[in-house]
């Protein structure tokens, strides 16, 4: 599976932007979540969407702000982002559980990924 995240960019404070991951191969069989990561922090939890059915899952720190979905015609998930801070910035990678294994809420930890996207840089100015 590959996965191929854009959509970052310079926005201001309360801005929005979505982010785009499009993928090789059906998201719709893939669990798919969204991560962040900052110079000299960890790798953070960004949102996941199951397969199938769906059922989605977000930080404290994005809920009611950020939105996971999924377009299974074009093989594609986005997060898109409003109410943009300054500490969303980051630079933020897709990733797919691939074939799906885990349950919903274990998809916080990248270790259940198997296929990581290289990464969309989103700049939130104050």
């Amino acid at each position: 599976v590959q996965l191929q995240a854009s959509g970052g960019g310079l926005v201001r404070a309360g801005g929005c932007l979505r982010l785009s991951c499009a993928a090789s191969g059906r998201v719709s069989t893939y669990n798919m979540g969204w991560f962040r990561q900052t110079p000299g922090k960890e790798r953070e939890f960004v949102a996941a969407v199951r397969w199938g059915g769906g059922g989605t899952y977000y930080a404290d720190s994005v809920k009611g702000r950020f939105a996971i979905s999924r377009d299974n015609a074009k093989n594609t998930v986005y997060l898109q982002m409003n109410s943009l801070r300054p500490e969303d910035t980051a630079i933020y990678y897709c990733a797919a559980d691939a074939p799906p294994v885990a349950i919903l809420s274990a998809l916080t930890d990248g270790k259940m990924y198997d296929y990581w996207g290289q990464g969309t840089l989103v700049t939130v100015s104050s």
